[in-house]
């Protein structure tokens, strides 16, 4: 056996992944290339649009007051410059596994380990979090519309009071049901709820609009840059869509220049319906009233038009909207788990492929399951943290990865280049950095312990199964 360091630092070569995926033409990929670039631009911006703008406001706003609107701006500059790194990194490496495939291939094994270990938070805990917001707005559609909701035990965590969040676990295992029947299918329909929201957040921008008061932005900044950098920290997980573009990789078409354009488009839409949401829902309604607010949007159109009718719409497309979040997300964890699973990294149940849908059906169960458990059981303020810096760390990544592989391969075919290069990636890492520091100190030490534990697994079981160590190239064929 190598040495640990030979161990750690050994890299996946760029030509292999290239060849296992069959990019160039070359055979071999296990998954079905059937998404176009609105499927693709609809990927991201399903999995984007909703999570923060649906329910983070009633966590983030308490903490910066009016002045979250920068919050969002902040969190937005951050992601923007990372997703021109992630957009030339997909473009010449378009693979299933996003971001660990990129740290694999420049920075070594034992960092994409770490960075897997990342995404698992990045993409299960954020399905997870998403779920219970839409589980707040099943029980404000139910109110208004039957006047019922479900009872407080079986729509919230334990910690919250209740005994377990059903809705949340049921939206789980929809979105389970749907990906088993495969990428296409499953993009065809985000496709579609992407146009509803986004018809519905525009509506809300109208309506409520009548409502803003310039009163409710006073003051503007009560809790300081303190307070803007957490929110802005708790707010970043909402843009954690935008990775799952680079997590489609391997099932796009012409990926190469699919790929960094809708990562554009995605980035493009999502900043600009987050910031007029922001604005007008806390120029609508006072900051000290979103503080343990449900169903957040609903409640101000409500107020603000004096009938339940808009609140309804918006619950409706709120249901909707976030269940294409939690599709995104649940999807994005597969396609992670498919690439370290062809890898060696982890067991290769990960990476069987059901012959007839081209679907990682095994996988899919798995990661449904334990998401599922995740959204009944755990409160959602923890959920989103841990997310964030799951997100932050693997984007700190893409974004060296871009330097190193400038370095170290030059020569590889780009699709799209960083404009202002080296600059942007530095400022994209320096940027995360920031955010990450601005997290609660016990979000920090669960997450170096999750890392401490994601180290273990590899020398316990990566290092020994990698098929770098076996000295053979990680091959397609796995059909089951």
């Amino acid at each position: 056996m190598t040495s640990f360091m030979e161990s750690a630092l050994r890299r996946k070569p760029v030509n292999v992944i290239t060849a296992e995926t069959g990019v160039d033409g070359g055979g071999g990929g296990d998954l079905k290339r059937s998404i176009g670039l609105i499927g693709l631009a609809s990927i991201g911006i399903g999995g984007t649009i909703g999570t923060g703008i649906f329910f983070i406001l009633s966590e983030a706003v308490p903490i910066a007051g009016p002045a979250v609107i920068w919050s969002f701006v902040i969190a937005a500059i951050v992601a923007g410059l990372t997703a021109l790194c992630y957009a030339e990194l997909a473009g010449a490496i378009p693979v299933s596994g996003s971001s660990y495939s990129y740290a694999y291939t420049t920075l070594g094994e034992a960092v994409a380990i770490g960075v897997g270990a990342c995404l698992l938070l990045e993409w299960g805990v954020a399905g997870a979090a998403t779920s219970v917001g839409w589980s707040q707005y099943v029980n404000q559609f139910l109110m208004n519309v039957f006047n019922f909701e479900l009872p407080h035990a079986l729509a919230n965590a334990p910690e919250e009071g209740g005994w377990v969040n059903l809705p949340a676990m049921v939206l789980i295992l929809m979105c389970t049901l749907l990906l088993i029947r495969g990428a296409s299918e499953s993009a065809k329909v985000n496709a579609a709820m992407v146009a509803v929201k986004l018809i519905v957040l525009l509506g809300f921008i109208a309506i409520g609009s009548f409502g803003f008061d310039s009163e409710n932005l006073v003051p503007f900044n009560p809790h300081g840059i303190g307070g803007i950098g957490l929110a802005a920290s708790i707010i970043f997980f909402t843009f954690v869509g935008l990775d799952g573009v680079a997590a489609a990789g391997e099932e796009a078409k012409n990926p190469r220049r699919n790929l960094p354009l809708a990562l554009m488009i995605s980035l493009i839409v999502v900043t600009l319906m987050y910031v007029a949401v922001a604005f007008v829902a806390i120029g609508a309604q006072p900051a000290e009233e979103f503080e343990g607010q449900r169903a957040g949007l609903a409640k101000i159109l409500e107020n603000v038009v004096g009938s339940s009718w808009p609140g309804t719409a918006l619950a409706v497309g709120a249901i909707i909207s976030i269940f294409s979040v939690t599709l995104v997300s649940v999807y994005g964890q597969t396609r992670i788990l498919f690439a370290m699973s062809r890898d060696g990294m982890i067991s290769p149940v990960f990476h069987k492929v059901n012959p007839r849908t081209l679907a990682p059906v095994q996988n899919t169960i798995i990661v449904g399951a334990v998401i599922a458990i995740l959204a009944g059981f755990i409160p959602i303020n923890f959920l989103a943290e841990m997310t964030s810096v799951g997100t932050l760390a693997a984007f700190v990544t893409v974004s060296i990865g871009v330097i190193i592989l400038r370095k170290r391969a030059p020569e590889l075919p780009r699709s799209f280049k960083v404009p202002l290069y080296p600059i942007t990636p530095i400022l994209s890492v320096l940027g995360a950095l920031w955010i990450i520091v601005q997290l609660r100190p016990i979000t920090l030490v669960v997450f170096v312990a999750w890392i401490g534990l994601a180290m273990i697994w590899y020398v316990l079981y990566a290092r020994k199964h990698s098929k770098l160590e076996a000295h053979v190239p990680p091959v397609s064929g796995g059909h089951r």
